[in-house]
């Protein structure tokens, strides 16, 4: 069963693929991704504006660098990007040799490492890795993966979680707080095989809780740290791609949504598919660390 929480259309940019949602602090703005259309979009909550940057392949993710830069992952490496001019610049090579694949999930783990994922550009064509990448270097994790996703991690850095959407596990593994590199093998934390969706995007709050994205099932789950169900958000959209804590003090929701793969009359249906939605819901969350680069 599902609670009934008001959910509001933050955004109603139409995403074929919204991903990578991450608030930034120091701007007060939420960033995400259109990662087919090759978009990268930009709420700035003061004024409510959405401003839609235009780039040059396709990415997936956002991190912080300081007051100047943004480190964003994309289908061929990390690149930096300069905060006032927008501004692009190669950092770090990913996978370049590999043209049917992409980034996907990611996220900073509170040491400063950048956990980051790469998936065929057609859902489950190849199979897909987990990389660790931090001050310029970049290790390769867990591999096998036909889409990754729910890469995050428990407040005090010392559990990793990562799923795979198409085998609905989702993994929990004991890390290095330090170092953000995994301390032993990972073991399942959520079976999802009997529920309706797919697992897809997840993040971690200040008290433990795990909210994550049912892609396909029109909801956001949150699970305690032992792996128990607590509740459950409906969600006014059936792809709901990823969530992401916003505000200054963490304290709200935001998640993005996705139209792929709906026909003409699939999106007459879900007619909100693809915009990115604001949950009336406070919540425990906290900020995303700075990448170390």
């Amino acid at each position: 069963m599902t609670d009934s929480v008001k959910v509001s259309v933050l955004s109603d940019y139409p995403c074929e693929l919204g991903e990578g949602p991450s608030y930034d602090h120091r701007s007060d703005a939420l960033f995400w991704f259109d990662i087919v259309n090759r978009k990268l979009l930009e709420h700035k909550f003061a004024s409510g504006e959405t401003l839609v940057h235009d780039l040059p392949w396709m990415a997936s993710a956002i991190a912080s660098v300081d007051d100047e830069r943004q480190l964003i992952v994309s289908e061929n490496g990390f690149h930096l990007r300069d905060r006032k001019s927008g501004k692009l610049s190669l950092y770090l090579a990913l996978d370049e040799e590999r043209e049917n694949t992409r980034s996907n999930d990611a996220r900073v783990h509170p040491s400063g490492a950048f956990w980051v994922s790469i998936m065929g550009k057609e859902d489950g064509a190849v199979k897909g890795s987990i990389h660790w990448m931090r001050e310029g270097e970049l290790r390769p994790l867990f591999d096998g993966i036909l889409i990754p996703n729910s890469i995050c991690f428990s407040p005090d850095g010392s559990t990793a979680y990562f799923a795979d959407t198409q085998a609905q596990k989702l993994w929990r593994v004991p890390c290095d707080s330090q170092t953000g590199l995994p301390r032993a093998e990972p073991q399942v934390f959520v079976d999802g095989k009997e529920a309706d969706g797919g697992i897809d995007g997840a993040v971690v709050g200040s008290d433990g809780t795990l909210w994550n994205a049912r892609w396909g099932g029109s909801r956001i789950d949150a699970y305690s740290a032992d792996g128990a169900l607590i509740r459950s958000i409906a969600m006014p959209a059936a792809q709901i791609s990823c969530p992401a804590f916003i505000g200054r003090d963490a304290g709200k929701l935001a998640a993005t949504s996705a139209w792929k793969g709906l026909d003409e009359e699939g999106r007459a249906k879900d007619r909100l598919a693809g915009q990115t939605f604001l949950l009336d819901l406070p919540v425990k969350g906290r900020l995303e660390p700075d990448v170390l680069i």
